[in-house]
């Protein structure tokens, strides 16, 4: 039985129990019991983890009450033991099941080309060393492999650089790649197990590994309750000679704010952070990300778009920039080339109407040829001498030629997105004290993207590897969390060893959300900062609910301890101050929001 499972399952079996009570009251002793026994395992792996948790004084207040025949106290520790748990499981539920509709989407098998040229649909893991596959427009190389044509790759996943790049025949590819052009047939030369992206995989188990989890909220205020109770009630009990007292206080000890009120603040965080289209696997993860402090942000997919849009276009006097889009955009309708869905996504924008044209010719990766009313149209590489009209220089240029001669260039980068200035400044304002911008690509292009957004630290040309030296470099220097952003695969390192790994899970690599502790699931990196906000306003109204249960819970103490109060009153007294605490943890729920 998993562990949520088994966390409904002692839920349901509690309450029954107690709840039978009030028939046959004897129903109270196991009730007792089947909270005891998860309670006393909780409280082994605490010891084992070397923590000390809020479950050692449930154990002592469930063994003393059946041991003083206070059993109706016993069997509604219990039912609050479990609640917590089931609170705590359903959020990991939630987080998870989102993830995987998320993941779903991705490929998980390829085509091989058969000897006699026919092509079966087979698993990836299937795939030998030299079988031939054939990788349609779209899809991802699953393994590396010796090009047996002309290819366009967007290698950004793997190395950063987010314009298209064309390799040629003969040419080493990687797997992780997706292809951004006509369809292309490659040689495996390693299985899926051993191939680049399996070994960045290994990295990011290795960094998991290494990655110690955080002190939770709940048990940080039992490292201060748990020692103050036991006292109380060693004092109560030596002072009166009378073992009920101690037991009464132990039962109004029994830290039900830190079960429910915590997990139930820490929820309302997680629900308004996925209605803000960040998943967050869990309530520690949250907790970690409101005390953040240092952020380590990914270039290509996060402060930019992570693909070609039109920037430039220059004209021959008596065409307008608008013509040349329209002519270029019609004939690069027909093409399945990345930058040709950038022209025709921009054509688009402008509410230019696309022409039909006829006589189509396209050489995959080079250019397309149509006849638009008669004129023959070429849209493709920048293949001729720059014209005196020409005032731009971009890493990628696409040229149209009409009839033979060039009447206009149209140039194209990775645009920044709009809100990544304010990211940063509204990280700042959240009180982030160190970011950084960490990427694989040049660092020209770095240095520019950096100093558009107000970023000063920059780190460019840097592998999967690098990044991960990076992140535990700034992991042994922070006081605070450390957060890293990233969207490929050469990120998905560094997002697990961070304290708190961020994807965006729009458009990146699987390898990434599995690897990150948030998933972005809109494409706006916005969404990080709101999630940091809901983080800091859940863990605060968390400590005020736990502040405002242990201040009444020791006050039931002290009717306990001096007799004022027995054990079955010190538990519906708890109940009490467990509404007043849920109650206000449940205003984190409007405080997030905000």
């Amino acid at each position: 039985m998993s562990g949520r499972k088994f966390n409904w399952a002692l839920l349901g079996a509690s309450s029954g129990t107690l709840l039978l009570g009030f028939i046959v009251e004897q129903s109270w002793i196991l009730a007792g019991v089947i909270g005891l026994v998860p309670a006393i395992t909780w409280l082994v792996n605490d010891l084992r983890d070397k923590t000390m948790g809020s479950d050692v004084l449930a154990v002592l207040a469930l063994l003393g009450a059946l041991f003083t025949d206070e059993l109706f106290a016993a069997a509604v520790i219990s039912v609050m033991l479990a609640t917590g748990r089931v609170l705590e499981s359903w959020a990991e539920g939630q987080a998870e099941r989102q993830l995987k509709a998320l993941l779903s989407r991705m490929p998980r098998n390829v085509h091989r080309v058969k000897s006699d040229k026919s092509i079966e649909e087979i698993d990836i893991e299937d795939i030998e060393i030299g079988d031939r596959l054939l990788i349609r427009s779209g899809e991802i190389t699953p393994t590396d492999g010796l090009l047996l044509a002309l290819a366009t790759l967007d290698e950004s996943a793997l190395t950063g650089e987010p314009l298209p790049v064309l390799r040629p025949s003969g040419d080493e590819i990687s797997s992780g790649v997706l292809n951004a052009g006509a369809p292309f047939e490659y040689t495996a030369t390693s299985t899926s197990e051993n191939s680049t992206y399996a070994g960045i995989i290994k990295l990011v188990k290795a960094a998991q590994a290494k990655s110690a989890p955080g002190v939770r909220l709940a048990n940080t205020w039992a490292l201060r309750f748990v020692p103050a109770a036991l006292l109380i009630a060693a004092l109560a009990w030596a002072i009166s000679g009378d073992i009920n007292r101690a037991v009464a206080v132990l039962v109004a000890a029994t830290p039900c704010p830190l079960i429910l009120a915590v997990p139930i603040a820490i929820v309302a965080g997680l629900s308004q952070a996925a209605k803000n289209g960040a998943i967050i696997k869990g309530g520690g993860i949250l907790e970690l990300l409101a005390k953040t402090e240092t952020v380590l942000l990914d270039k290509t997919g996060t402060l930019t778009h992570g693909g070609p849009a039109v920037s430039d276009i220059n004209t021959e006097p008596g065409i307008s920039d608008d013509e040349l889009l329209q002519l270029a955009a019609s004939a690069d309708q027909y093409s399945p080339h990345i930058v040709a869905k950038s022209l025709v996504q921009e054509a688009q924008k402008r509410n230019l109407l696309l022409t039909s044209c006829t006589d189509i010719e396209e050489i995959p990766g080079h250019e397309i040829a149509v006849t638009i009313d008669g004129a023959r149209i070429v849209v493709g590489q920048m293949r001729y001498e720059n014209p005196n009209w020409l005032h731009f220089a971009k890493p990628l240029m696409v040229a149209v030629a009409r009839d033979g001669r060039l009447i206009g260039v149209i140039g194209l980068d990775d645009p920044i997105r709009e809100e990544s200035a304010q990211l940063v400044a509204d990280l700042r304002s959240v009180g982030v004290k160190h970011i950084a911008l960490v990427t694989g690509d040049r660092e020209e292009t770095a240095r520019d993207v950096a100093a558009s957004v107000g970023i000063t630290e920059v780190f460019s040309n840097v592998t999967a590897a690098g990044k991960l030296e990076i992140t535990e470099t700034a992991k042994s220097k922070a006081s605070g969390s450390v957060i890293v952003v990233g969207d490929g695969i050469n990120d998905a390192p560094a997002l697990a060893a961070a304290h708190v790994g961020v994807a965006m899970g729009a458009r990146g690599a699987s390898a990434a959300s599995e690897a990150a502790d948030v998933v972005i699931v809109e494409d706006s990196i916005d969404r990080l900062t709101r999630a940091i906000r809901i983080a800091k306003a859940s863990r605060r109204k968390a400590l005020q609910a736990a502040g405002i249960g242990m201040g009444l819970s020791f006050i039931v103490m002290g009717t306990g301890a001096i007799g004022y109060t027995n054990a079955s009153q010190g538990a519906i007294a708890q109940e009490v101050i467990d509404v007043i605490a849920i109650l206000w943890a449940l205003t984190a729920l409007k405080s997030s929001a905000q």
